[in-house]
């Protein structure tokens, strides 16, 4: 599990085609930092297993290795990296870490496209303050998407502003325009897009709801006859 917030903007290395599957190599030293073979660690909000032996990692100060297998490339848009490309990189939450952002799993549901940046107020001293940023939103994960709920787009928590049926607009901060990937999206570029997991469980078992099996009630009519009982007030006189 991981929480949205991006620890670290990496680079992609290298990336070598294996069959139909990838193995892709990327910088990024603070996550790098303490990573042992079998970790996971999020990338642009998918969550990849380091492979590198204990060795490699030894050797490789700031780089690690991950494979990326043909459903993740078909269903994310990590099959349009290449080398030098930025990447958001968050490491998996530890147990009783701050929560910063919501829930994220690291299995993309969809990916969306930038449609829009519109540039919010300035300070005194001109520096933008806020973006408001509109990305493309399948039909198939609209309906997890309410107004102020939480969103994960390449790996970013963010919280939705607009959620309309086709597309949806969050609102970014200087930090998180600075220190993740969506500060320079281009307009058209693809986004890795993950709903709230709630969401989702919600409507599993709302899907699967059934009345409890229940016993076969006796005709009123076929009731014995039960005498009337006396009934007492609140002062205990039998009525």
């Amino acid at each position: 599990m991981f929480t949205g917030i991006i620890e670290e903007l990496g680079e992609v290395v290298s990336i070598e085609e294996i069959g139909d599957s990838s193995r892709i190599r990327l910088r990024g030293p603070v996550v790098r930092d303490g990573a042992r073979h079998g970790d996971s660690i999020a990338v642009n909000g998918v969550c990849l297993t380091v492979v590198d032996t204990p060795e490699q990692l030894a050797a490789e100060t700031g780089e690690f290795s991950a494979d990326v297998m043909a459903e993740t490339l078909h269903r994310s848009s990590l099959g349009e990296l290449k080398p030098g490309s930025p990447v958001n990189l968050e490491r998996a939450m530890a147990l009783g870490a701050r929560l910063g952002g919501h829930l994220v799993q690291g299995h993309v549901d969809a990916t969306g496209r930038l449609l829009s940046r519109e540039p919010g107020e300035r300070d005194a001293d001109g520096n933008l303050r806020w973006e408001v940023l509109r990305f493309s939103l399948p039909e198939s994960i609209s309906r997890y998407l309410v107004e102020k709920g939480s969103i994960t787009v390449d790996g970013v928590s963010l919280t939705v502003v607009e959620a309309a049926r086709e597309s949806f607009t969050v609102s970014l901060i200087p930090a998180t325009l600075a220190l993740t990937t969506l500060g320079a999206k281009a307009l058209g570029e693809s986004v890795n897009l993950e709903v709230d997991v709630l969401a989702k469980y919600v409507e599993r078992l709302l899907e699967s709801r059934t009345l409890p099996n229940l016993p076969n009630i006796p005709n009123p009519t076929n009731l014995p006859n039960i005498p009337n009982l006396p009934v007492s007030d609140s002062t205990g006189e039998s009525k």
